[in-house]
């Protein structure tokens, strides 16, 4: 494969000011990630320490197999939620590898309200699980959690996509013949009590681990009886009365240690036959990602550039590189492994689209994994597009993409906005991960868009009542409009929801796609087919 040339001019004042603004933006991020990660009140730590547990990341920390990499997802989920008291939404997720095998690790956060899960916690551990069914990874539950976030049960229960839907992709992964292991270093209540009910293995730590339906002071309230929590659901109970736990363990190392040893007995998946080469490193310095990206997000750039510091030897066979010019297509390899990548450079016409379907199946022909390079205002719109079949010629965009049978994986570079996220593997589409960066904006349309749209509505709407058009009440309608979406279309609103897979430094999007797309291995390829494309 050619190797791109690329012909950024890393010296002049655009791309140095660029630079200059990515980098503040970077920092920005990096700091509210540390602060997600670490900040707690000393109170919390000490209560800790007085319990004989160690804080979650260590737990995470000694589970893992030394110098291997963690991906973590969603770090900071929720940070604009419960007015901030439930940072990285009280708990991690995040593929790693234990005992030599790749794994989804899910941990409470018992730094947090005792490990409480709010509304977005069981979000993320529904996605997490997801995740692992996707992929076919086995899960390590880390569990010390005191149930449910009381006055938000009304968030928490009643969705299809909350509290129960944990139990049910548990049962869905044992279906599958997906290993699962629940180390219990904390206490299992309520709904949390079914981690370990429903794992294939447990451990639990003698003096802090418990596991019950319901704690010592429901049981008096429901019953009047009155129980100690080990009596009710300790260690010494459920592993040599209850048979609920398998292993007792003296501390939280030595749980992590039986933890660890049980999966060393696990098989180890076949990898499905993706075609790879021996890595790589980019050609060209990754930290030059941040003077491609402009400071102005309606401004354009080549989307070879990002492509040539991300893959292999910045080696790309670019795929109709003379049709539909404003959708890169091409063939590439990331850390060894081959991909197809589409990436934006500009809105998409009938031709682009057209070239979209073609090269995903082709993709799928040949079992190439895709990747998706998201900067896209959306489809083109206007009389003459219309009358050239967009609608049509997008729907087999997006018909060509669910179809799919091959792994998917997104990346959003920039602006997500309009039918284009569709057709590029948004949220909704089935992607294995969803990464963003942090200059990343998502919405309906933009926000100068959008202003002007409901502008010009409210003008129409005056003007059809006889009234004369108040271009003050216009000017506060666009700022109004402008003011709520430079909030709501940000990258931090976005991974708050947990509407993508975590926000990551443009420079991590190599490794944090390689690890992904090894991770996507462990699950056969889908079956073939496609539905019906209008012509």
């Amino acid at each position: 494969m050619k190797r791109i040339q690329s012909s950024l001019n890393t010296s002049s004042p655009d791309f140095r000011a660029n630079m200059a603004h990515n980098r503040q933006i970077v920092r920005a991020f990096r700091d509210k990630q540390e602060a997600a990660r670490h900040d707690r009140p000393a109170r919390d730590y000490e209560r800790l320490e007085r319990q004989g547990k160690m804080p979650m990341r260590k737990r995470i920390e000694m589970l893992l197999d030394p110098a291997t990499p963690f991906l973590e997802l969603s770090s900071l989920a929720a940070n604009r939620a419960y007015g901030g008291e439930s940072p990285s939404a009280s708990s991690i997720t995040g593929i790693g590898v234990v005992s030599g095998r790749e794994v989804l690790i899910r941990a409470d956060d018992p730094s947090v309200k005792g490990g409480a899960w709010y509304p977005l916690t069981t979000k993320k551990i529904v996605r997490a699980l997801d995740i692992a069914i996707e992929n076919r990874l086995p899960v390590i539950h880390l569990c010390d959690s005191a149930g449910g976030f009381l006055p938000l049960q009304s968030e928490l229960f009643p969705d299809k996509y909350m509290g129960g839907r944990i139990f049910r992709n548990q049962c869905t992964l044992s279906k599958m013949g997906v290993k699962q292991l629940a180390l219990v270093f904390g206490h299992c209540t309520a709904g949390g009590a079914y981690i370990p009910g429903l794992s294939d293995y447990s451990v639990i730590v003698r003096g802090t681990g418990a596991v019950f339906l319901g704690g010592p002071p429901l049981v008096k309230a429901a019953t009047g009886e009155e129980v100690s929590v080990e009596e009710l659901g300790g260690a010494e109970m459920h592993t040599s009365v209850s048979g609920t736990c398998d292993y007792p363990a003296r501390d939280e190392p030595d749980a992590i240690r039986i933890g660890r040893e049980i999966v060393a007995q696990w098989d180890r998946p076949k990898k499905w036959n993706c075609q790879w080469e021996t890595p790589e490193d980019p050609a060209y310095d990754p930290e030059e990602l941040y003077g491609i990206i402009p400071r102005d997000i309606k401004k354009q750039f080549d989307m070879r550039e990002v492509i040539a510091r991300i893959v292999d030897g910045s080696r790309f066979h670019e795929y109709q590189p003379n049709y539909g010019t404003t959708l890169v297509c091409g063939f590439a390899n990331i850390w060894g492994w081959k991909v197809g990548i589409l990436g934006n450079n500009g809105v998409l016409f009938n031709d682009s689209s057209l070239k979209a379907a073609h090269f995903m199946e082709l993709c799928n022909q040949n079992d190439t994994p895709l990747v998706f390079l998201q900067n896209i205002t959306g489809f083109m719109i206007g009389r003459e597009y219309e009358r050239r079949g967009i609608t049509k010629d997008g729907a087999k965009m997006i018909m060509a993409q669910v179809g799919s049978h091959v792994p998917k994986f997104t990346v959003m570079c920039n602006g997500s906005f309009g039918a284009g996220n569709y057709g590029m593997c948004g949220r909704a589409f089935d992607g294995r991960v969803l990464f963003t960066w942090p200059n990343h904006q998502i919405g309906v349309m933009g926000g100068e868009q959008a202003a002007n749209t409901l502008a010009e509505v409210k003008a129409n709407q005056i003007r059809r009542n006889g009234g004369d058009v108040n271009e003050d009440v216009l000017r506060a309608i666009r700022e109004e409009t402008l003011k709520a979406y430079e909030d709501q279309v940000s990258a931090y609103y976005s991974t708050s929801e947990l509407w993508d897979d975590g926000i990551i430094d443009p420079v991590d999007t190599r490794n944090a796609l390689g690890l992904a797309i090894s991770a996507s291995l462990n699950a056969p390829l889908g079956d073939r087919g496609y539905g019906v494309f209008r012509v």
